[in-house]
């Protein structure tokens, strides 16, 4: 059996393009058979090398490896062979419409009521009518004749579909550019490289449908196939042209390859979101039919909290390349199960290494240097801090809550908020203590 991701390199991958590649991966190694990467690369003006090399990046970065790779712009010309065969076969026909024209009949359509369906006015030229058509340098694109005949396939997703070709256009195959659209070129390759599986979003529903009629017009096998709930942020729709919830994005902000794996491989299914280790444990529990049907909505907060857990257990050589210069492998032991952001780590290494500003009053400068004076003597250990603190509330009682704490804050920090300032004295050492009190 063989799946395949087959994205356009028009921008860089989402989390929803992720989402459909590790779905198509672990069904297809659950299964024991192989995973293709198809580049759709069919539209010349858009389609860049730097997002050939983004996806493919990304996909080695997240562990997901395919067995089979290819780019529709090198099979131009058995797409052209196809075309042809339909053209023989009296189900692609040439139409000269342009879009306005094609916009003011549906308008017209919309008005009375009716479905904005092509009217298949171009079935009525004569020879000679399309000849002058052409003569006159009318641009002409091909479209696909769907046959009158209910379209059904059964769905592991959603079970049994039916729709009828009555309510759908004739599709447009080929441009009047010459370009071809989505629809001929993913079914040759289907049809090419024995696709056994089609796993997609939703969106892609009236696309199968269209699609299934063009295998039968290729005499050819119909695959399997499954349309999941597509998913969004709580904030709005991804995508991959506005680079909002990218994979590079959320890799620049120290998400872990198995954290965005574990979530993605779970999210929409009745299955719990939990950190595992590898891809094969996630191969072990992939189950198509725990996915539902429901428009699934998530936030990048409940990928962040997962991660949070990756960070608490990553070791520092995993992690160094994406941490301050200078940080070392004995300062990250000592702050990861405080980090809840890899940016959190950047704070912590300012805080503790780089000169800081605050602005205090005269009040509390005083108060700070009689506070340096109880700073326990000794090593400083996890008991360091209440002990500091005991002894400061004994000697200075006029000292409470928010008064006592505060001027602490700043002085040590440089900051308002921010990590646990018992955390932070054996990070920060009683050189730097003792200086930033008395300052």
């Amino acid at each position: 059996m063989l799946t395949r991701f087959a994205p356009s390199p028009t921008g860089y991958l989402h989390i929803g393009n992720v989402r459909t590649a590790l779905i198509c991966y672990l069904y297809a190694k659950k299964a024991g058979g192989k995973f293709m990467l198809r580049i759709d690369d069919t539209d010349k003006a858009r389609s860049k090398e730097e997002y050939v090399d983004g996806i493919k990046f990304d996909l080695n970065w997240l562990g997901i490896k395919y067995d089979i790779t290819m780019r529709q712009s090198e099979r131009f010309d058995r797409y052209n062979e196809v075309i042809e065969q339909l053209k023989a076969n009296g189900r692609l026909y040439p139409c000269f419409e342009t879009s306005e024209e094609l916009d003011f009949k549906r308008k017209i359509q919309l008005g009375r009521g009716m479905p904005p369906v092509y009217d298949r006015s171009a079935l009525k030229l004569s020879d000679a009518e399309k000849q002058k058509l052409i003569s006159e340098g009318k641009p002409v694109h091909y479209r696909f004749l769907l046959e009158d005949k209910q379209i059904e396939w059964n769905d592991e997703i959603r079970g049994k579909i039916s729709l009828s070709p009555a309510t759908m256009s004739d599709p447009i195959l080929v441009r009047g550019n010459g370009e071809f659209t989505y629809m001929l070129p993913s079914t040759v390759d289907d049809v090419d490289f024995n696709v056994t599986h089609v796993l997609r979003g939703e969106d892609h529903i009236s696309n199968t449908a269209i699609q299934i009629q063009i295998f039968y017009a290729m005499g050819a096998a119909i695959p399997n196939f499954a349309h999941n709930s597509l998913i969004k942020t709580k904030e709005g729709k991804v995508s991959k042209r506005e680079g909002k919830g990218s994979v590079a994005e959320l890799r620049e902000l120290g998400v872990q390859p198995m954290v965005l794996n574990s979530f993605l491989a779970k999210l929409g299914s009745s299955d719990p979101i939990e950190l595992k280790d590898n891809l094969e444990q996630l191969v072990t529990e992939f189950d198509i039919k725990k996915f539902g049907t429901a428009p699934t909505l998530y936030s990048n907060e409940d990928i962040f909290r997962i991660n949070t857990k990756a960070l608490h257990e990553i070791g520092f050589n995993d992690i160094k390349n994406k941490l301050p210069a200078g940080l070392t492998a004995e300062f990250w032991l000592k702050i990861r199960a405080n980090v809840e952001k890899l940016e959190d780590a950047a704070l912590w290494w300012k805080i503790c290494n780089e000169e800081i500003n605050h602005n205090l009053n005269e009040d509390d400068k005083e108060f700070l240097k009689r506070t340096a004076e109880y700073f326990p003597a000794g090593e400083i250990t996890p008991e360091t801090w209440n002990n500091w603190i005991n002894a400061i509330k004994t000697a200075i009682p006029e000292r409470k809550g928010k008064q006592l704490f505060m001027p602490l804050r700043i002085a040590l920090t440089g900051l308002e908020h921010g990590p646990e300032l018992k955390d932070m004295l054996g990070l920060i050492g009683r050189e730097k203590i003792l200086q930033r009190l008395s300052d």
